[in-house]
């Protein structure tokens, strides 16, 4: 949704082309001082900005307005704007007509807001792979954590096994699209027949498969789906839960003040206060109306695109990485479920004799790479991964492919890899609050960060 939707209908564009990224044209200093295009393997985390998403903020900033309760025609516009939005999203994720969208953070913040909601009671099961978006947000007894299962049907089996154990009462299974760590992507749809036959609601951690593929919450029977504007190409600060609207409807609003109360009186002793309906009940304080106008043009513009060519775009790249990966000396890919199953983009490894740390921030000095080091966000999970993979790193490294992403990104990643492990590293590197940094590191930061 463009505010030319708003204000002036027009048609859109249905190029073949992908989407095109703003930072496609992006240099980076090398420490040797030299500048070379921007090799971003690191989509799993943030992914750059859609060109479309910049042109469309740009395109309302000047009518950016207070939302819902100004009555000056800019807010009235920065009103519409947000609330289509609620449409867009509702169509992005294939959610039902009735279902809510109520517009948060990110997926952190969308997870934690439905566990704030649920019913007194209620068995939370989940698969202890989770990133810590979707580990952590539940509390209390009836928390069952299924440790990491080897094969889709294992997984499977165990959340029938959970399920059977778990106390009479409300129940929800949260399953993750596509792990964050290897990409490898769960098979929601059974879990999701195992979850009713127990009664069970669903709900979705979409941040790693909404990028990448298409999202339908009623073909894969979910009651509930987050997912984060930074992972989708709209990087504004926008995220959202959308989904069955009565938990949240009853439960206290997430946080209290303006745009959650209905109304506020003076009762002496204490004050009374009507809350909102849902989605308004759980979006206290001034909406985020640039953010959430960003979240649903990426939205829009990966829809009207089309999904096969980014797949297919994605699924090449894939496979090439992985193939160059695999001629890379003591090079050790992690996986959940075994190299053969389906995934999105991401692939995360070790190689032998090289701290991960190390080899990202020479990656990054002296060859313009980006890429990821750590145990992402799921320490359970990656720990586990490595000692599966029999490794004795404690960190892995993480590569992961998106729009921006290119033919000459994979093979100058794998080139450099391959001349590290048989050369070393061109340049000298020390450790500065536990992070790898060239020593010296002569690289310029850009201008607006050295101004005045």
């Amino acid at each position: 949704m463009t505010l030319a939707h708003v204000v002036e209908p027009r048609c859109a564009d249905a190029h073949p082309a992908l989407p095109a990224v703003t930072s496609a044209r992006l240099t980076v200093p090398l420490v040797d001082g030299r500048r070379v295009p921007y090799a971003n393997l690191d989509h799993a985390a943030s992914a750059p900005c859609l060109e479309a998403v910049q042109d469309a903020v740009n395109e309302l900033l000047p009518w950016y307005a207070s939302v819902h309760r100004g009555a000056g025609f800019a807010s009235r516009v920065s009103t519409r704007v947000y609330e289509q939005a609620r449409d867009t999203l509702r169509a992005f994720v294939g959610a039902h007509r009735g279902d809510t969208v109520v517009f948060t953070r990110n997926t952190t913040d969308a997870l934690n807001l439905l566990a704030r909601c649920l019913p007194r009671g209620t068995s939370v099961v989940l698969f202890d792979t989770e990133h810590h978006a979707a580990l952590l947000p539940w509390r209390g007894p009836n928390v069952r954590r299924i440790p990491t299962p080897e094969r889709p049907g294992d997984a499977v089996v165990a959340l029938e096994d959970a399920l059977r154990g778990c106390p009479t009462g409300p129940r929800l299974v949260v399953i993750t699209g596509a792990s964050n760590v290897t990409g490898e992507v769960w098979p929601v749809t059974r879990l999701a027949e195992v979850a009713r036959r127990h009664g069970a609601r669903i709900a979705l951690d979409a941040a790693q498969l909404a990028p990448h593929r298409p999202v339908d919450a009623r073909a894969l029977d979910v009651d509930y789906v987050a997912l984060s504007g930074h992972k989708l190409y709209a990087p504004f600060g926008a995220g959202a839960l959308v989904g069955r609207a009565d938990w949240l409807q009853a439960a206290e609003p997430y946080l209290s003040g303006g745009g959650a109360t209905r109304q506020v009186v003076d009762w002496g002793d204490r004050l009374g206060v009507s809350w909102s309906a849902v989605p308004e009940r759980h979006e206290a304080g001034s909406p985020n109306v640039v953010g959430v106008h960003a979240l649903a043009v990426a939205c829009e513009t990966l829809d009207r695109h089309g999904w096969e060519p980014i797949m297919t775009h994605e699924r090449l790249l894939l496979d090439r990485l992985r193939t160059g990966l695999a001629t890379v000396p003591g090079y050790t890919g992690l996986s959940l479920f075994g190299p053969d199953n389906d995934r999105v983009s991401v692939a995360s490894f070790t190689v032998t004799g090289q701290d991960p740390g190390r080899l990202a921030a020479v990656l990054s000095a002296e060859h313009g790479i980006g890429v990821r080091d750590g145990l992402f966000c799921a320490h359970i999970a990656t720990r586990r991964l490595l000692d599966r993979a029999g490794s004795t790193q404690q960190r892995a490294l993480r590569a992961s492919l998106g729009l921006g992403s290119t033919v000459e990104h994979v093979d100058r990643l794998v080139a450099a890899l391959r001349s590290v492990v048989a050369d070393g590293a061109g340049w000298n590197y020390r450790l500065i609050d536990g992070r790898w940094t060239p020593d010296p590191d002569p690289r310029p930061l850009p201008p607006f960060l050295t101004a005045g």
